[in-house]
């Protein structure tokens, strides 16, 4: 993958200035489920493995950003082998807090049933790490149909859990999370589904706007206050449609595509959520759009977009332009390397004994940047990064909005004996800068070998 990554990004035209998808560039990322804990919002996904010939998934990613164009890559939360009953197939996963607590519901292959289950763990912490709340499944029967759950906690407190292809299954979770009463509903007609579930309950409309004859025609049957069934629809290739509802489990109506399937997102599946942060509307999806990506290397993408004036969503088409910035990065306090707008040619590791997650595999020609870098009325003087080489080390040049900008310094990172052998390393800058840029770090060194890992950077004034 690194020599795929760093051979066709200009082909793929992804080296624009402007692209921001696919959001995570590090890895193959897939089956987004977003949710927002405290000021960030953060995207559980699925793993895929390079060159994979099929779904290769055992483990899911976990990423966060507070101004939508920085992303932070909080490693591994979970995998499959932390679920001892598991055996295979990581697939779309997704979290939600209640009660001070993390619940992460995943579909996995059960040794026990030779089917596909689902599981839940639970975590104090939304970056986890996760343990399995059961040592079994929630819930499994034995057929191939239970994957993809998504979880909602209605307005009254009560929480439900959906999931299943070729079929919707719903039931309701007690309030402990990680069991059920009732009945597990099974609905076989729901128009077009297809497989990945996300249930969404549209608000009401408050009195101001409803007073508002100009934005709301109360005249129009309207979709304020409805539940959505948003999934991947109609076969292969998928595409992204719904259904609202009365009633948190249905019977639904369908209502149309929101994504259409056109090829522009070069993957056969498809998998949605849909959420608010900020006061905007973000719809996430998956892509085969990455070098070296397709069909079984999926990536991460995200638009904005407004709510229609009945309450329902707009159809959504791909771009690799992405979203627009809602916040600013604070370069002089410590910044995590793996904090990305965007890359080329990087991964990124973690050591979980350590609780150190970096950017690694840097060659000679990769380079990453920051978007939306506040500096302020006052230039620092200085730059400090932490960072690790077993054998030569190498050189980044710190430049001003491009690849080829202004030099605002260049950092050597020297030999430090091993891959984890930490150091810090300065530069002053050599000239000032301030107000608000665009920061790309671009490595130099022998060309062919790993050169260095990075773990952090900071300015000094």
């Amino acid at each position: 993958m690194k020599r795929i990554l760093s051979t066709i990004f200009i082909a793929a035209g992804m080296a624009s200035a402007n692209a921001q998808n696919p959001i995570v560039q590090t890895c193959f990322s897939t089956d987004p489920a977003p949710m927002v804990s405290g000021d960030r919002l953060y995207v559980f996904t699925g793993h895929d493995e390079e060159k994979a010939d099929f779904f290769w998934m055992n483990d899911w990613r976990l990423f966060s950003t507070t101004d939508m164009v920085n992303w932070t890559d909080h490693g591994c939360p979970l995998a499959q082998f932390d679920m001892k009953w598991a055996d295979d197939r990581s697939w779309a996963p997704q979290c939600i807090e209640r009660n001070g607590k993390f619940y992460f519901y995943v579909p996995v292959h059960s040794s026990i049933s030779r089917g596909m289950a689902i599981g839940v763990a639970v975590a104090d912490k939304v970056e986890g790490p996760y343990k399995d709340a059961l040592g079994k499944p929630l819930y499994e029967d034995g057929k191939w149909d239970h994957i993809d759950p998504t979880v909602m906690i209605d307005n009254d407190g009560q929480a439900y859990l959906y999931w299943g292809n070729p079929r919707l299954y719903s039931v309701k979770l007690n309030e402990d999370m990680i069991s059920y009463s009732g009945e597990v509903k099974c609905d076989t007609t729901l128009k077009r589904y297809t497989e990945g579930p996300w249930i969404f309950h549209q608000r009401e409309l408050t009195k101001a706007e409803k007073k508002d004859k100009a934005n709301f025609d109360s005249s129009k049957k309207a979709a304020w206050g409805k539940y959505f069934m948003i999934y991947a629809a109609g076969g292969v290739p998928e595409s992204i449609a719904y259904s609202e509802s009365d009633s948190p489990q249905g019977p639904w109506t369908y209502v149309g595509d929101i994504m259409p399937q056109d090829n522009a997102t070069k993957s056969f599946t498809n998998h949605s959520g849909i959420v608010e942060y900020k006061g905007h509307n973000y719809f996430f999806y998956h892509t085969g759009t990455l070098p070296g990506g397709g069909g079984f290397g999926r990536s991460v993408a995200v638009q904005e977009f407004e709510w229609q004036k009945d309450g329902r969503i707009p159809q959504i088409k791909h771009n690799d332009e992405g979203v627009k910035p809602i916040g600013t990065l604070n370069p002089y306090q410590r910044v995590e390397a793996e904090t990305i707008a965007f890359s080329k040619g990087l991964h990124t590791e973690w050591n979980s004994k350590r609780g150190v997650i970096f950017v690694s595999d840097v060659q000679n020609g990769d380079w990453m940047k920051v978007r939306e870098v506040e500096f302020g009325e006052t230039s620092p003087k200085s730059i400090d990064m932490v960072a690790a080489s077993a054998l030569q080390g190498g050189k980044v040049e710190v430049r001003l909005d491009s690849q080829e900008g202004e030099l605002l310094a260049v950092v050597t990172i020297n030999p430090t004996g091993g891959w984890e052998e930490w150091a810090k390393f300065s530069a002053s800058l050599n000239k000032s800068v301030t107000g608000k840029h665009d920061v790309y770090f671009c490595f130099k060194g022998l060309k062919g070998p790993k050169l260095f890992n990075l773990d952090w950077w900071q300015f000094n004034k």
